[in-house]
């Protein structure tokens, strides 16, 4: 198998079956998230009910860094054309790729689940933070996170297939989360040493705080992914998209780009994390999510 037959076939029927594959499981994901909001806000006390409607198909078909799935999910093709010039036998380049497809693909449906639940946590009034939960095994970037608290509206810390979760929260709420501390002690000596290295693990068994040997914000951002910044995206915003349809009848501006199909609206779509990360208060948060097309 070539290069060019694996170019050809993702961007084929292929690839196209991928890319549907990909987005029913953020369809999926983004459409359980108010549903499992509301039961957590329940379970603790609070209200169920929501000041707004989520819209689980505008977290569908977007890749984590705000651009196409379809670009993202057509990376693997070009990671295996760079192995095959390298000299890499081919089984072993098509592996590769197969790696590359794999981490893009869970890393999308992650991120969509992710954003979708933070979006439903702006929705609910009764919640107020989340805190973060580790599954091991895990990186040592994410165990020195586990059960730190974050309002509401922080964002969340990950890197591609980070599969930490967050358990939304009432005011005063608190559960049992497994310190950093505690969940080393429950890892193997391998698994400390993959994740710390040999050095790092020593020191935190003779006494080191693991916060201390390591650096919890090394290659982890809430806006980079992939390479590039996460502020806008510019999924929907063609006439035909679904925000930018609701855009046009409200009067929008669209101009067609040299070289694109379809006019996109002027003005830029901001994803959710970037909703959060330039407003203070619920009020602005769930208008601009509203203006956005992520809450009805």
């Amino acid at each position: 198998m070539s290069a060019e037959s694996v170019e050809a076939d993702l961007l084929g029927q292929a690839g196209a079956e991928i890319v549907d594959s990909v987005v029913a499981g953020q369809l999926s994901v983004a459409d359980a998230a108010q549903a499992y909001i509301a039961a957590q806000m329940a379970a603790q006390g609070g209200s169920a009910l929501a000041e707004a409607t989520l819209v689980a198909s505008a977290f569908a078909g977007i890749a984590p860094d705000g651009g196409p799935l379809e670009t993202l999910l057509f990376l693997p093709a070009i990671g295996v054309r760079r192995r095959l010039a390298a000299g890499m036998p081919p089984e072993e380049a098509m592996l590769g790729g197969l790696a590359d497809m794999a981490r893009y693909a869970s890393t999308s449906v992650a991120d969509a689940a992710r954003s979708a639940d933070q979006v439903s946590m702006a929705a609910n009034r009764s919640c107020v933070a989340y805190v973060r939960i580790v599954q091991l095994p895990a990186c040592a970037r994410c165990i020195i996170l586990s059960g730190r608290m974050y309002t509401y509206s922080e964002g969340f810390l990950r890197h591609p297939l980070c599969d930490c979760e967050t358990i939304p929260l009432r005011e005063r709420e608190w559960p049992g989360v497994p310190t950093p501390k505690q969940l080393f002690d429950r890892m193997s000596t391998d698994q400390q040493r993959k994740a710390f290295t040999v050095d790092g693990a020593r020191a935190i068994r003779a006494g080191a705080d693991v916060g201390q040997v390591v650096n919890a914000r090394r290659g982890m951002s809430t806006a980079h992914m992939f390479g590039r910044d996460l502020v806008v995206t510019s999924e929907g915003t063609t006439k035909r998209g679904l925000f930018g349809s609701r855009m046009r009848r409200a009067g929008g501006e669209f101009v067609k780009r040299p070289g694109e199909r379809y006019s996109r609206l002027t003005a830029p779509r901001l994803t959710p994390e970037e909703i959060f990360r330039v407003t203070d208060g619920r009020d602005e948060q769930l208008r601009l999510l509203r203006r956005n097309g992520y809450l009805l």
